[in-house]
């Protein structure tokens, strides 16, 4: 069959076209070059999930790293590595199938027995993890952590190279989004034994299951890279070729950075809040953080006395601070559990309402200097002359500078402040290394269990003194006794909570607001306020 000049010439302009269409279509993480440029405010601490216990090092571990579970941009927990998963034992039994392409970045496969071997190595004491106990509810764990049984007893098994399966002490409604946290991902035995000491302190002592891989960290640099893993399973939806992560203590240095184009991302003070709050890239990012002052009984015997401890919470304006001094978003706590973790099953009613127990975050200075007088004849004291151990970001030192101005108001009381860089922080607030300190706790996940179990008896992260076994009874029936009773669980931690704000067992402030400025072209950034706050597998720039 002939064909003729003319239509040759029109299929010609019609593939012209659909090339240039094609071309126009192309997707903007195609077009533009995929390189994420990000601030933090404190430095990693550690890259070993069984040790790491600040954000900064969660965020990290979380992008390296992948679970059983991952959270999509609702926060809702979605399998990852494991392909399939089968319940048993009216809950109390998983028994995942995980994905048979999944490979370490060094090229390993990536098994059940990794799974075994990261729960093991967490709740074996020797390892010290200050997280331990969040593996509590698997069968033998708490046992296994107090020396009382062996590693190998624990409720997690791998019946074939596949094939995982973890096993309850009793049925837990938030055990997946547990799953999705990096405490609970695999970690690689061979590279844990060959690094040893050394394994998560720098990034070539690490390996990764996730969607990227950390270079560039030293230890105590205050830059790193997160770069593509090629191996990651599901990394032909990872769009990013890096992230650039650079810490500045000073959101002023952020800042200039993010107005000369060299930062995707800053966050914000409070003065320049009040100057981007309109802009499309603004975004309030209130977190389910609670920032609190913490007195720590073993150090300061004047703080064992009830009404001294009343005294110093008195003495705080948190309306002042969060308005006046923060004002970026965060909001005076109504206790130390935030909003966000939950509501009455009978009522509706949010948590933190109905656990609300007025006398302990109110404002009363002449009350607080009567409490005290009554404290120092109580326990013979005569003055309190304490050093408050901070963080040396910008808003850890307006909090400080500010509580040491509202508690020298105190009849003698004296307070030195002592700014530090946040990993020195960490230790000696890990070590129980301070008299007054400021402490910031975020959720892992949406409950009150998340932030009250910190002080109940036994906790690694109880190091101020404080004990009530009253609160510790509470808390054990919430969880071992009313675990699958919805109300009798929920009226048991509001009571419990109760008791922590009457006993002032601690000095609750503000919920944490980190409020940010995005650049508009960053795509798919997912805020997640109840856990790790930012998981870049599924940004780009477009």
């Amino acid at each position: 069959m002939k064909i003729s000049k003319k239509i040759l010439a029109t299929s010609a302009i019609i593939v012209s076209a659909l090339t240039l269409a094609a071309c126009g279509n192309q997707s903007a993480s195609q077009k533009k070059k995929q390189v994420l440029n990000w601030s933090e405010t404190t430095q990693l601490s550690t890259q070993d999930p069984s040790l790491a216990t600040d954000t900064t090092s969660f965020q990290a571990l979380l992008n390296t790293g992948d679970g059983l579970y991952r959270l999509d941009k609702n926060n809702k927990p979605r399998l990852s590595l494991a392909k399939s998963v089968k319940t048993s034992k009216g809950g109390r039994v998983y028994d995942f199938v995980l994905r048979k392409n999944a490979k370490w970045s060094n090229g390993d496969p990536l098994t059940a027995k990794d799974f075994v071997y990261s729960y093991q190595r967490t709740v074996t004491p020797a390892t010290k993890s200050q997280m331990a106990f969040y593996l509590y509810q698997i069968k033998n764990a708490q046992a296994i952590n107090s020396g009382k049984k062996k590693p190998s007893t624990l409720g997690v098994t791998a019946p074939s190279k596949y094939h995982l399966r973890i096993e309850l002490t009793r049925p837990l409604s938030y055990f997946k989004n547990l799953l999705a946290w990096p405490l609970f991902f695999p970690q690689n035995q061979k590279v844990v034994q060959k690094y040893g000491k050394l394994y998560g302190t720098q990034a070539k002592y690490t390996v990764s299951s996730g969607p990227f891989t950390l270079t560039k960290w030293t230890g105590n640099n205050k830059t790193w890279t997160l770069a593509k893993n090629k191996n990651y399973w599901d990394a032909k939806d990872v769009k990013l070729s890096k992230v650039n992560e650079q810490v500045s203590e000073s959101t002023t240095t952020s800042y200039n950075l993010f107005q000369a184009g060299k930062a995707d991302e800053t966050g914000l003070t409070g003065q320049q809040v009040a100057s981007n709050k309109n802009k499309a890239g603004y975004h309030a990012r209130l977190s389910s953080a609670i920032r609190r002052l913490e007195l720590n009984q073993n150090k300061v015997k004047a703080f064992k006395d009830l009404k001294i401890r009343q005294a110093f919470s008195y003495a705080i304006n948190r309306q002042q601070l969060a308005n006046n001094i923060l004002k970026d978003g965060s909001i005076p706590a109504k206790g130390f559990v935030p909003s966000g973790m939950g509501t009455n099953p009978k009522t509706g009613a949010q948590f933190e309402d109905d656990a609300y127990v007025k006398s302990g975050v109110s404002y009363d200075l002449q009350k607080a200097k009567s409490l005290l007088k009554q404290g120092y004849k109580e326990t013979g004291t005569k003055s309190i002359d304490v050093t408050l151990l901070a963080s040396d970001d910008d808003t850890s030192k307006q909090t400080a500078e500010f509580l040491q101005s509202q508690l020298d108001r105190l009849p003698n009381v004296n307070i030195s402040v002592q700014s530090i860089p946040f990993t020195q922080l960490i230790s000696r607030q890990t070590a129980g290394n301070y008299e007054i300190t400021l402490k910031n706790w975020q959720a892992v996940f949406g409950d009150p269990i998340n932030f009250l179990d910190v002080f109940q008896k036994g906790s690694s992260y109880l190091n101020n003194g404080w004990n009530n076994n009253q609160f510790n009874k509470l808390l054990d029936q919430s969880e071992n006794v009313y675990g699958n009773d919805p109300v009798k669980r929920w009226s048991r931690l509001v009571a419990a909570e109760k008791i922590l704000m009457k006993d002032q067992g601690t000095i609750p402030l503000v919920q944490v607001a980190h409020p940010q400025l995005l650049k508009t072209d960053v795509k798919n950034v997912s805020f997640n306020p109840t856990g790790v706050p930012y998981d870049f597998k599924n940004v780009y720039l477009g």
